[in-house]
């Protein structure tokens, strides 16, 4: 193994880290400033936050990226210093160190494109260090007796005791779990791991201490846990949760002295320490490694496609296949597990993936002088790597756009009856096995129609999905002075090209006057491999992706009715009637000026696009199968309604349909594109 191979899979490893540790320092600090807005302490934050940096350092020491070094090591001062004080840190203190994580941010980017990194900035450095050296005196900590043996009160820091005794101020109890690890437990799965992290689900651990115990049958390594936390659950539930007995458990009793001297912190910096082998039920993989696995199942379904149609040739031919279609049958089941393992391997937590939003927010009200609250709902939800990489700059312009345009000024809303504060909802649900609905929502002034409708020159939208037409015309912009997030045309077009042209996905809108804005984004989980309808359309084979079509209809021709029209007009598109309501129908065949096929349409395609129904005549359906979507990237092929390629298995290339887009295609064709 060469030395250059060692370091590119080293800086690979770092980058890995340090963007998790950056994210850490960002989510800690954001934290910490909600929790000053409460009054409240945060000494747990403000230790984590140290971790994160401290680590932080270490990597970029090991990789000789000295500017991360400096900034990282200024940075550590400043909550060395809060930790052995209160562990409380100020406003200006959070904002200047949101500051240097952002400016290790930019670091970190340019050490991984391989460009040179810069200096950390003077000012900086010297704002941090005068940070520290101008810190005010702070205020003399809540004194109390801690009702615990000296043994396990010695190894508590002072900003710990303070956690304990601010967490019974605000009404919460102190419980003391102790944990013996036995070989008979770690059989049963019950570790010091599983326990923390049960644990942690229920109730705040301040502390976890290992003590020495005198070795028995219920002991043999002599050693014990001891978990500090504060909670409002009962010892019953924990012990339940950690899957310990009861009697494990106890009350911590706290009672409030005047001021007295607390006991100094321990030296020790680690929480456990422990003979036994680290095990985690998580590793970490290059995704280039992950999208390899899918490009070689991608070649595997490719190869199905193929195998099965030499298997329909033996059937004609007379021969009897029937062991060799359950072997194909039975490979065809595997491909689709193995397609699920893999797709699953790639997902993200959609909340990770929103974990920067905070942060724009907060800009944004610096930078604008209003007052807005993110609220995330992400649940559970989560969303291959590729596709979240590609939305994430729509939800951030939609998210921007929520601040700039609609939320008003605190004056206004309180006008209005609203709270000074508005309200800017990010949220998101699996819609279906293949699609996830991602929402966007304010409490602001809603989208003036009239007002848009003049600005653009144009008359008024009749509803809303007309609305959404125009707002999301290229270029298109209702700002009338060019701030630093709006007035340069880069408008709601962004937010369609990639959820509707890119993704393959819908976008829908809801607004009131006063009431608010809901954008509605629904988005594939997957773009590499999905499930699509093969169907015949003149002589050639085309597909589209099962989650674009609502329904499959028979398609009687004698009931297609073409509406009258004036001499001389454009012929209008036909209709069909579906359940008592008239849906257009277009064929895909005179669409695209196809020499007719042998057969007439008898299927139709029923899709949706804001609400309104379209109905595509197809001559034959072929069935539903896996395809490898091959997108069009060169922009000289690019064509409206064809979003990729595919190989059925016959060698040639399939187009894959974009519906939704040939539904504008054919309102321009109309007199083609009659049924």
């Amino acid at each position: 193994m060469s030395e250059v191979f060692d370091r590119k899979e080293f800086v690979a490893g770092y980058l890995v880290e340090a963007e998790e540790h950056l994210r850490a320092a960002n989510t800690n600090l954001l934290e910490i400033e909600a929790t000053l807005h409460k009054n409240e302490p945060h000494p747990r934050r403000v230790r984590e936050l140290f971790r994160a940096l401290h680590t932080l350092k270490g990597l970029s020491a090991m990789v000789g990226v000295d500017p991360i070094v400096d900034l990282a090591h200024e940075m550590e001062a400043v909550l060395r210093l809060a930790d052995q004080s209160t562990g409380r840190l100020s406003l200006p203190a959070v904002e200047l160190l949101l500051e240097g994580v952002r400016a290790i941010e930019l670091r970190v980017s340019a050490f991984a494109a391989g460009k040179s990194v810069p200096l950390a900035p003077p000012e900086l450095l010297d704002a941090l260090s005068s940070l520290q050296l101008g810190a005010s005196p702070l205020p003399e900590p809540t004194a109390a007796v801690i009702g615990l043996e000296a043994e396990l009160l010695a190894k508590l820091s002072l900003p710990e005791q303070q956690q304990l005794v601010s967490g019974v101020a605000q009404g919460r109890r102190v419980l003391r779990i102790q944990y013996v690890p036995s070989p008979a437990r770690t059989a049963q799965g019950t570790t010091i791991t599983s326990v923390r992290e049960r644990v942690g689900e229920r109730a705040e651990i301040v502390k976890v201490v290992p003590m020495a115990v005198p070795k028995n049958d219920l002991a043999p390594g002599a050693l014990a846990f001891v978990l500090l936390v504060l909670t409002d659950r009962s010892p019953a539930d924990l012990a339940e949760a950690a899957r310990i007995e009861a009697s494990e458990i106890s009350y911590v009793n706290i009672e409030a002295q005047k001021p007295l001297s607390l006991l100094p912190p321990s030296d020790s910096e680690d929480d456990v320490s422990s003979d036994a082998p680290l095990r985690t039920s998580s590793i970490r993989v290059d995704v280039a490694r992950l999208d390899d696995a899918m490009e070689k199942l991608s070649e595997l379904v490719v190869t199905r496609f193929r195998l099965a149609r030499a298997l329909g040739a033996l059937r004609e031919q007379g021969v009897d296949v029937r062991e060799l279609s359950s072997i194909v049958n039975e490979n065809a089941r595997q491909l689709r597990d193995l397609r699920g393992c893999i797709t699953r391997a790639r997902m993200v937590p959609v909340r990770e993936l929103l974990e920067r939003v905070p942060l724009i927010v907060r800009g944004m009200n610096r930078s604008t002088g209003k007052q807005v609250r993110l609220a995330i709902e992400a649940g559970a939800a989560e969303l291959d790597k590729a596709v979240a990489e590609r939305i994430f700059p729509a939800i951030v312009h939609l998210v921007r756009n929520a601040i700039d345009h609609a939320i008003e000024p605190p004056a206004e809303r309180q006008s209005r009856g609203k709270p000074e504060q508005g309200l800017v909802t990010v949220s998101c649900f699996q819609h279906s096995n293949s699609e996830l609905e991602l929402r966007v929502a304010d409490d602001g002034r809603g989208i003036d129609a009239e007002q848009i409708a003049k600005k653009a020159g144009c008359a008024v939208p009749p509803d809303q999905n007309a609305l959404l037409e125009l707002i999301t015309q290229p270029g298109f912009s209702t700002a009338d002075h060019i701030t630093s997030s709006s007035g340069r045309g880069m408008g709601m077009d962004i937010v369609k090209r990639i959820t509707v042209n890119t993704l393959g996905g819908s976008l829908a809108l809801r607004t009131g006057k006063h009431a608010g804005t809901v954008f509605t984004l629904r988005i594939p989980l997957s773009i590499s491999i999905v499930d699509a309808f093969a169907f015949v359309c003149g002589q050639d084979s085309f597909v589209v992706p099962v989650s674009m079509v609502e329904e499959i209809i028979e398609l009687d021709l004698a009931r297609v009715v073409a509406p009258p029209v004036r001499r001389g007009a454009r012929h209008p598109i036909d209709v069909i009637e579906r359940r008592g309501e008239a849906v257009p129908l277009v064929s895909l065949a005179r669409l695209f000026a196809m020499p007719p096929g042998a057969l007439r349409p008898t299927r139709a395609l029923v899709v949706r696009r804001r609400d309104e129904p379209f109905a595509f005549a197809v001559d034959r359906m072929l069935g539903q199968q896996e395809i490898v979507v091959r997108p069009l990237e060169d922009p000289l092929v690019k064509v409206t309604g064809i979003t990729g390629a595919t190989d059925l298995g016959d060698g040639k290339p399939t187009l894959v349909l974009d519906l939704l887009g040939l539904i504008g295609l054919a309102s321009q064709r109309a007199p083609a594109a009659v049924a």
